[in-house]
């Protein structure tokens, strides 16, 4: 299980076969290579087309239906996806670089280290324009986190820390639940909200009037190049955090384009 995003750039691949459809043929051909290198590890040297392993699909009633699938036919969906890669080599919302590399994730479940580190981005008083338009939505939006303290108390699927972490911001206090509440629960993100979750999480600079703070997600677009990124890979990076900063870099390259972020939490 995982955070999926994508930066909805229209493009070829998009056109041809669908966001949701690209997004299928990763998962099942990341799916059938782990298939294949668990039967390798126990000598099973079967082709794919003999290995097969049962999926459970929930039906919209709730109802529950158990299929095999068949490891091949995975592969050979995902093979639909290679005549197509070619589009993706300079597409503005291929941020990582590689074949449909506008679309990403977060694995479940986030670790405690990845969501101290994203609590501990946001902005202190001593930052005040930025402070204020953090507890201004707080305040008015209504962020209390309630929507993730159940999933939080439901077991270890999504989270790995069991208790909300707190921190103290001045005259406010912030939890990590609020924070995962504004960043992913709020549908998909448009370009005004990733460029205020650019600026709670310092991922450009700060320096900034009152009136650009206000009005980031409608900046010229030739305003907005000249934000750098902020952030950088590091070495003592756990998992979660290294996703987490591919993630706003996602958020940053969409709010450049102007286009919005698709969630699928």
């Amino acid at each position: 299980m995982a955070i999926d995003y994508v930066i909805d750039y229209d493009c070829v691949p998009k056109q041809t076969l669908g966001t949701d459809g690209i997004l299928e043929r990763l998962k099942g051909e990341e799916r059938a290579r782990t298939i294949i290198a668990l039967y390798r590890r126990n000598g099973d040297q079967r082709p794919p087309t003999e290995m097969g392993f049962e999926m459970v699909r929930t039906a919209a009633d709730g109802s529950e239906e158990t299929q095999v699938i068949v490891v091949q036919h995975l592969l050979d969906s995902a093979a639909e996806l290679e005549p197509l890669k070619q589009h993706c080599a300079g597409c503005p919302a291929n941020h990582v670089g590689l074949p449909f590399g506008c679309m990403g994730k977060i694995d479940y479940p986030l670790s405690g280290v990845g969501e101290a580190w994203l609590l501990n981005r946001l902005p202190e008083p001593t930052q005040p324009l930025i402070w204020l338009l953090l507890r201004q939505g707080i305040e008015e939006l209504g962020y209390d986190g309630s929507t993730v303290r159940a999933l939080r108390e439901a077991g270890r699927t999504h989270f790995d820390e069991e208790r909300t972490i707190y921190r103290a911001l001045g005259e406010i206090t912030v939890t990590s639940d609020q924070v995962f509440e504004m960043t992913f629960l709020l549908g998909n993100l448009q370009p005004n909200h990733s460029g205020v979750l650019l600026l709670f999480f310092g991922a450009i600079h700060r320096d900034l009037e009152a009136d650009a703070i206000m009005h980031i997600g409608t900046l010229p677009l030739a305003e907005r190049e000249m934000f750098e990124f902020l952030m950088q890979p590091e070495d003592k990076d756990d998992a979660t955090t290294a996703e987490l900063k591919t993630f706003i870099h996602a958020l940053y390259i969409a709010w450049k384009i102007d286009v919005q972020i698709i969630l699928d939490v």
